[in-house]
Parts: C-alpha cells; sequence; structure tokens
C-alpha cells in the first residue's frame, strides 16, 4: 500500500506562503486584497485641501513671530526671519516708542484692551439676544396658527436675499436720528432682535420635534409660554448652542457696519481696531510683523471657539428632531 503525503504549507508557528490545502490536497491560493486606490486619493485630495486651508494661519504666525527688517531681506523665507516676540509686544502696548519705532513699528499707542472689551460686549450681547429672540419667532411660526403665518415667513425669507449694502444706508440714518452713533448699542441694534436665518435655521428643527410630547402638556394644563421655556427650549439646546456659537463669530467679524458707526476708542471694536492699526504704519512701511500679530490675536477667539464646538455644529445641521 502506498502512502502520498503532501507539504504542509502555512503551518501554526512559521511563516509561510498564503496557500492553503483542501480535503482533497488541491493547493487554494487565496485572493490578495486590492489595493484602494480610490480610498488613497480620496486621504490625498483631503490632505492638500487641509494644508491649503492652514498655510494662511501658518503665514501669519510666521509673519508675526518675524522682524520687519528681517522681512524686507528674505520675505519668501517658509520660517521666521530674525525670530523675536516684537509684533505681540507692539500690539499689547509691552513696547517703549524708540524700541518699536527701531523693529519698522508706528510708536503709536494702541489700546488693544480696549477694543478686545467691546468686541466681547457686542458679540456677546447680540449672541444672548438675537438667539432668544429668535427662538420664540420661529416657535410662533412653527408652533401657533395666526393669519398671514405663511406669508410673513416668506417676506422673512425673502429678506435673505437682498445683500447687506442695501440697508447699511437707512440702518445709518437711523441711529444718526436716534443719536447712538459712536456707542456700541449703535453698532448691537441692526442686529441684536431679528435674523431670517436663524428663524429659518430654528423653525425647521422645531418642525421635526414630535407634537404628541407638546400636545401632552398641553393636556396636563401647561401654557403655550411654559410648554416652550420648559419643554422646547431644553429639547433644543444643540442648534440653539449652534445658533449662538455662528452669530457670535458673524458679530466678532462684523467690520464694515462697525466702521460706519464708531468713530472713537469708546465704541471701536478689534476689527476696525486692525485697520486704524494698519493706517498707523511708519514712512518705511507696513508693520507687516505687528499687524499680523494683531490679526493672530483678533482671530485666536474664534478658533478656539470653532475647534471645540465644530463637532456640535456639523450634527445640528442636519435639522435631527426627536427620534
Amino acid at each position: 500500500m502506498t502512502t502520498t503525503s503532501h507539504p504542509v504549507t502555512g503551518s501554526p508557528g512559521t511563516a509561510g506562503p498564503t496557500n492553503s490545502s483542501d480535503p482533497t490536497g488541491r493547493t487554494i491560493q487565496r485572493p490578495k486584497k486590492p489595493i484602494p486606490w480610490g480610498k488613497i486619493a480620496a486621504w490625498a485630495v483631503m490632505v492638500i485641501f487641509l494644508l491649503i486651508t492652514l498655510f494662511p494661519f501658518y503665514w501669519m504666525l510666521r509673519t508675526a513671530l518675524s522682524s520687519n527688517n528681517a522681512l524686507a531681506t528674505d520675505p519668501g523665507s517658509l520660517l521666521p526671519v530674525g525670530m523675536n516676540a516684537g509684533g505681540f509686544e507692539r500690539v499689547f502696548g509691552l513696547q517703549d516708542v524708540e524700541t518699536a519705532i527701531s523693529q519698522g513699528g508706528s510708536g503709536a499707542s494702541i489700546n488693544f484692551w480696549r477694543y478686545l472689551l467691546n468686541s466681547v460686549i457686542v458679540a456677546t450681547a447680540v449672541t444672548v439676544v438675537q438667539t432668544f429672540s429668535c427662538a420664540m419667532a420661529a416657535y410662533a411660526f412653527s408652533r401657533l396658527r395666526w393669519r398671514g403665518r405663511e406669508t410673513v415667513f416668506m417676506i422673512f425669507l425673502g429678506s435673505l436675499m437682498i445683500p447687506q449694502i442695501f440697508t447699511l444706508l437707512p440702518n445709518f440714518i437711523l441711529i444718526k436720528n436716534l443719536g447712538l452713533v459712536d456707542t456700541l448699542l449703535g453698532i448691537m441694534l441692526p442686529t441684536l432682535f431679528i435674523s431670517s436665518f436663524a428663524i429659518f435655521f430654528l423653525r425647521q428643527f422645531f418642525n421635526n420635534i414630535s407634537r404628541e410630547v407638546e400636545e401632552a402638556a398641553l393636556i396636563d394644563g401647561a401654557s403655550k409660554a411654559r410648554v416652550f421655556f420648559m419643554l422646547i427650549l431644553p429639547m433644543s439646546s444643540a442648534p440653539l448652542a449652534t445658533l449662538a456659537l455662528l452669530t457670535y463669530m458673524s458679530a466678532w467679524n462684523e467690520y464694515f457696519w462697525s466702521l460706519m458707526v464708531s468713530y472713537t476708542d469708546q465704541s471701536r471694536v478689534l476689527t476696525v481696531a486692525l485697520g486704524v492699526f494698519r493706517a498707523q504704519a511708519p514712512g518705511t512701511g507696513p508693520d507687516w510683523s505687528g499687524l499680523m500679530a494683531a490679526t493672530l490675536v483678533a482671530a485666536a477667539p474664534m478658533l478656539i471657539l470653532f475647534a471645540l464646538f465644530a463637532k456640535k455644529i456639523v450634527n445640528s445641521i442636519g435639522f435631527s428632531g426627536i427620534k
């Protein structure tokens, strides 16, 4: 009797080929995994877009940490040239006049902390008041039944198509007649209470909330106001937080209207102060180091807020209601 033996491939503990044998002794070759070229290409494109997006922020930091005199000799260097923190010192008012002028600054005093406080006051007030008032308006459009509701809502949506430049002059005349020019209230007032986008945003979310929950509260004797404050608002914490963040960023970055209304340090916000800082450039040329340092400091709060709440923003944009 003849016994036929077959070689064992891929036995445990040994590094053999990726082949196996079936009960009849025939060798079976396992198919190799295809290279995911599509996934590799997608990741490559994402990395390229990420680098393109982050490069301006890196360039701001590189310029802020450079010396103005050294920048003139080597403007294309990817690394800081003549590295120092003079730009940040001029922004925060920590440099004396002689040192600031020697490093390419204007030597003029900058009330940075006053500008920062004005920006915080304006952005915070607009965010709190506008988010609350728009939530009430959105609830009225979503749940309350009254004559002309859809017509008024379409007017609000139509206002989104009107460019802001068309409303600047009427708003300025109104603020001037009210005696609010060069005041923080004058800067806040046009956007303090109503935002068509905010009303539309919250109305879409309120429409997805189960009406049975609200009707049960009404049957138990709760009023519409109590339902709104005790039921709807807690259930809408995610979109309200997202809207508040978007409103804060928009109010913080507002420039043109603030430039029209504010004339002194009493009401000047940080974005307008950057333009004043740029205008104070000495005769030798712009203080690029100080200007980029000021821009980076002004943008830092928004970058931090967006980094902390980016996931919440993405999740809430889908208008996901109660499941």
